[in-house]
C-alpha cells in the first residue's frame, strides 16, 4: 500500500486528501491548526497537530518508507522551502510542493522537491482557452507542450470515418474518445472506420500550438461568417 503524508492542509493539500480517500493508500496528515486536523482525522491513518517548521519533528512523524510528501503551507513561503529542504535531507524521494510564483518554486526546486505544482497557473491554463472558444469544452494541459482537449467535430468533418477525416495528415492529432452529450462518459475510439457525427464532442491529444490550430480555424470560420452579415445588414446598397 502506498504511504502518502500531507503537510498543511491549505486548499490544495485538502483536495488531494480527498482524492486519496477513495484510493488505497495510507494517508498521513500534518497541520498545526486543530480545528482542520480535526474534521480529517477520521479519513487517515495518522494526524498529527503540530508545527511542521522542525527538523526534528518531521523526523518522528514522517516514516522512513514514505512514498510521497505533499507540502501545503499556503501563503507561509518560508516555512514551504524549508520543510521542504527538512524532506530533502531525510531521504524523502517524491515531494510535491505547492507554489506561489515562479521565483517560489525555483526555489522549491533548488531545495529538494521533485514537483511543484502552481495552483493558480494551472487553473488559468484551463480555463482561459474556454473563455476564448466557442467549440473547446474542456482543456488540460500535461506539458508545457503537451494538451488535451475536448472539441466538437467540425462540420466539414461531420458523416466521416475516423480515416477519412485524416485528422493526424490535416491537424496533428490524435482522436482518443467521443461522446454525443456533455453528460455522457467518453467511449474510447479504436476503429479507423468510426465515424464522426454533427455536434458529437472528440476528445483529442497533441500539442498546444496543433490544438489551437484546430480549434482557431473553425473560430475564424464563425469570425468571418459574422463579419459578412453585418456588412450585408449596416452596407446595403
Amino acid at each position: 500500500m502506498v504511504s502518502i503524508a500531507i503537510i498543511g492542509l491549505g486548499s490544495f493539500g485538502v483536495r488531494v486528501l480527498e482524492e486519496l480517500s477513495d484510493a488505497d493508500a495510507d494517508v498521513i496528515i500534518v497541520d498545526k491548526d486543530r480545528t482542520i486536523v480535526e474534521k480529517y482525522k477520521d479519513k487517515v491513518r495518522d494526524a498529527y497537530i503540530t508545527d511542521a517548521i522542525n527538523d526534528d519533528t518531521l523526523r518522528k512523524i514522517i516514516p522512513d518508507d514514505v512514498d510521497a510528501v505533499v507540502v501545503d503551507l499556503g501563503s507561509q513561503l518560508e516555512a514551504s522551502i524549508l520543510v521542504t529542504n527538512y524532506l530533502h535531507k531525510l531521504g524523502v524521494k517524491h515531494v510535491v510542493a505547492k507554489a506561489r510564483s515562479d521565483e517560489h518554486g525555483e526555489i522549491l526546486k533548488l531545495v529538494g522537491a521533485t514537483m511543484i505544482v502552481y495552483p493558480d497557473l494551472d487553473a488559468a491554463q484551463r480555463i482561459t482557452p474556454l473563455l476564448i472558444s466557442s467549440v473547446l469544452f474542456n482543456y488540460m494541459q500535461v506539458s508545457p507542450l503537451f494538451a488535451l482537449a475536448e472539441v466538437s467535430v467540425k462540420p466539414e468533418l461531420a458523416g466521416k470515418t475516423l480515416a477519412e477525416s485524416k485528422m493526424r495528415q490535416a491537424y496533428r492529432l490524435n482522436v482518443v474518445a467521443f461522446r454525443n452529450d456533455s453528460k455522457e462518459d467518453f467511449s474510447f475510439i479504436s476503429s479507423a472506420d468510426f465515424t464522426f457525427s454533427e455536434g458529437m464532442h472528440i476528445l483529442v491529444a497533441g500539442t498546444e500550438k496543433d490544438l489551437h490550430g484546430y480549434i482557431d480555424r473553425k473560430d475564424e470560420t464563425e469570425k468571418k461568417t459574422r463579419k459578412t452579415t453585418l456588412r450585408k445588414l449596416f452596407f446595403r446598397k
